[in-house]
């Protein structure tokens, strides 16, 4: 068992491990442009942030009156998604540390996103996260997406933990309405600073409304390891 007992800790991967956004605002970009939408901005890109790709392309074919089917439109953006991401994805420093702390205490973790799992096995591949990150759920597996708990709630499944012992950690106000629906506790670490003050960030454990600039491996561990002793506490 870990020093922290029962814990498992379950990672948002866009935006909360690596910075994958401007890779998929391109591949967006490219893709709309493809079906005729050539002015896509990284403003319009930002409402999608947190939804996974299969609705955010739902949501396209509606905004836009796209004709091609969602399952033709998911895969065109994932082609090319795939190859930007092989060699342009970008860890977040302080979020490898975190892993790597977590990983050296014997803490079990997951990913659970609302990518593909083919674009999910790229990036960790890639980066190098999936020496310590082997168990992954993509929203492509569950019935529901973000703001859905469903991913979470498979994620605490195979890790075999309850989620009342899961910690989430997530970038985007779907994602942290997720974790609370899914009953995990949240560090919410805003990818878009604008957004910090949204109402699903008011549920999460720890808000570092600087976002990533804010965020540091130690102090998300002495969160952990405080809140854990408060549980020990009060059981």
């Amino acid at each position: 068992m870990s020093a922290l007992g029962t814990l498992s800790v379950v990672f948002d991967l866009d935006g909360t491990l690596v910075d994958s956004e401007p890779n998929y605002y391109e591949a967006g970009r490219r893709t709309l442009v493809e079906y005729g939408v050539p002015d896509f901005s990284w403003a319009e890109h930002e409402r999608y942030v947190g939804i996974s790709t299969r609705e955010t392309i739902a949501d396209w074919r509606r905004r836009y009156g796209l004709s091609a089917s969602v399952d033709e439109l998911v895969a065109v953006k994932n082609g090319h998604y795939l190859e930007l991401a092989r060699t342009r994805t970008t860890v977040f420093p302080e979020m490898r540390a975190f892993v790597e702390r977590l990983a050296d205490e014997g803490v079990p973790m997951a990913v659970a996103s609302g990518s593909s799992a083919e674009a999910i096995a790229v990036i960790l591949a890639g980066t190098g996260l999936d020496a310590h990150l082997r168990t992954v759920v993509s929203a492509d597996e569950v019935a529901h997406g973000k703001p859905a708990p469903d991913v979470f709630l498979e994620a605490a499944r195979r890790l075999g933990s309850d989620p009342a012992d899961c910690v989430v950690v997530e970038d985007a106000a779907p994602g942290a309405a997720a974790a609370h629906a899914a009953g995990m506790r949240c560090i919410a670490v805003p990818y878009v600073a604008a957004q910090a003050g949204a109402p699903e960030f008011a549920t999460a454990g720890l808000l570092l409304r600087g976002g990533q600039s804010e965020f540091t491996a130690r102090a998300a561990w002495e969160w952990l390891t405080g809140t854990e002793a408060g549980t020990a506490r009060r059981s």
